[in-house]
């Protein structure tokens, strides 16, 4: 395990974590070794800087994971740039948008993805490189310069309007890194399969946080849980990180035992695990220690739950990770037991860019009680601590169901309607009733033929202002480009 250093170091220092003759990143091309990826991101870095554009210029990439996706967060603020990564998955209308709102100077991409957008999507003052131009035998060195300079502009997904872009310094992604890889105990012989997109900044920290840990990293771009069990399998993954919908994949799909025993370390965010889950993994992967993590963009990752407390708190999102200062502060800004949890602390994002309305309104000072003082992220997130200290995710206020004067957490539902086993996935929200305010509707996965079973369960198991009033199902739930579960996307199609 890596040493806890404090220090805000530049993102710059990564690659030089691990044993210059170890490997770095894995791939169907082979490897990379540390001093391999060194040579390279100096080499991609003096393409980039020789396109002569101004220092904290924006340089966005629109890439599968390709060597150059994996290379660009380093490669683009070593050239003194601001890298803005966006998700292959998004559609030309969603590209176009990231690149006027970021007003990137430069685009890096491949020649069949160009074909897929229209004019006027790149922007008139925005030059397009191809990712076989970054290359060449000139190489700029490692960078040094201010750790709180911007680094990277990652955008959201955009569930709730046009997305918008987080600013994150170096200071930001080096301590998210060393934070990660300290609680995670990554060791440099770990290998981390990459199957998060790398615009999201859970699957980005991949990449920093095996580096730091002098780990190997294996990016891959799937279309099945199939493919995922024959990749960590063929490589020797040690470590795999998902989100909810994909570990409902794959407890659905066969896993040989000796494949199922290499992974040591499973680690989930972007959405609460379910009891069903937790135990669904647990009794899959047994050897694996289970880190459930919480956190959001702007605040990066916020809490963990020690893999020796999920077994007895299933349903915990844990304490701080390091460099994290977590609080929970009810309606009149006092400290309480349950309220909005606020982060405060150096892992803090720098705002939103060029939007200082929505800044506002999410970033705002720190309450007089915090240790960290100066701009906290306002997650307005609802968390509960029990008497051990440990957290529990309650619900976003406004995902919140206001039903018969009862204020009812969507996960909550959702948690008991998956818990019987008569469907995998749900979603709950509140659509407007006469009567009530807002009636339950849950839409699941499934066709239906246990509709009548699973509501006699829950009116055994969840009080009458609870239950349901309609269940709407799917054969399949659809799945922002971060691959969660597109809540807003179901709500505004029922509406």
């Amino acid at each position: 395990m890596i040493a806890l250093d404090p220090a805000p170091h530049l993102i710059d220092a990564l690659p030089l974590r691990g044993a210059t003759n170890a490997v770095a990143l894995e791939d169907k091309g082979g490897t990379l070794t540390y001093a391999e990826l060194e040579a390279t991101v100096g080499r991609m870095a003096h393409a980039l800087a020789a396109q002569g554009l101004a220092a904290g210029e924006r340089v966005a990439s629109w890439l599968p994971k390709t060597r150059a996706a994996c290379l660009m967060p380093l490669a683009g603020p070593r050239a003194g740039l601001v890298h803005v990564p966006i998700n292959p998955a998004l559609k030309r209308a969603q590209v176009a948008h990231i690149l006027a709102d970021s007003g990137a100077r430069l685009l890096v991409t491949q020649e069949a993805r160009l074909a897929a957008l229209e004019p006027g999507d790149v922007p008139a003052d925005c030059r397009v490189l191809t990712e076989e131009a970054l290359t060449g035998a000139d190489a700029l060195p490692p960078a040094s310069g201010d750790p709180e300079a911007l680094a990277a502009i990652l955008y959201t997904s955009g569930s709730t309007g046009r997305p918008k872009g987080v600013m994150l310094s170096h200071a930001n992604l080096w301590l998210g890194a060393i934070s990660v890889a300290h609680y995670l105990r990554l060791t440099s012989t770990d290998r981390v399969l990459g199957v998060l997109p790398l615009s999201f900044d859970y699957g980005q920290n991949q990449l920093f946080s095996s580096w730091a840990a002098g780990a190997r990293v294996v990016p891959l771009d799937y279309l099945t849980a199939r493919d995922v069990v024959k990749a960590v399998d063929r490589f020797g993954i040690t470590t795999l990180a998902g989100v909810p919908p994909l570990w409902v994949q794959l407890l659905e799909a066969t896993w040989p035992a000796d494949t199922a025993t290499m992974l040591r370390r499973l680690t989930n965010s972007g959405g609460a695990l379910t009891r069903p889950l937790v135990q669904g993994l647990r009794s899959r992967f047994p050897q694996a220690a289970l880190y459930p993590m919480y956190g959001l963009t702007e605040a990066f990752r916020s809490t963990y739950l020690d893999p020796a407390l999920v077994d007895a708190h299933p349903d915990s999102i844990g304490r701080a990770i390091p460099f994290a200062e977590v609080l929970i502060v009810d309606a009149e800004g006092k400290r309480a037991r349950q309220g909005e949890l606020v982060h405060a602390g150096p892992l803090v994002a720098k705002g939103y860019w060029r939007d200082p309305e929505r800044t506002a309104l999410r970033f705002r000072p720190a309450p007089g009680f915090a240790d960290h003082q100066g701009m906290a992220v306002w997650s307005g997130d609802t968390v509960a601590e029990d008497a051990e200290g440990l957290l529990r995710f309650v619900g976003r206020d406004d995902e919140m169901i206001k039903s018969s004067g009862n204020r009812i957490s969507p996960t909550e539902i959702e948690e008991a309607v998956v818990a019987g086993g008569e469907t995998g996935e749900a979603v709950a929200f509140g659509i407007p009733d006469p009567r009530l305010g807002q009636a339950i509707v849950v839409v699941a996965r499934g066709d239906g033929s246990r509709e009548e079973e699973l509501r006699a369960r829950l009116r055994r198991e969840l009080p009458s202002f609870q239950q349901p009033a309609r269940y709407v199902w799917r054969e399949r739930l659809p799945r922002n480009a971060n691959g969660k579960l597109d809540r807003s996307g179901l709500k505004t199609e029922i509406l």
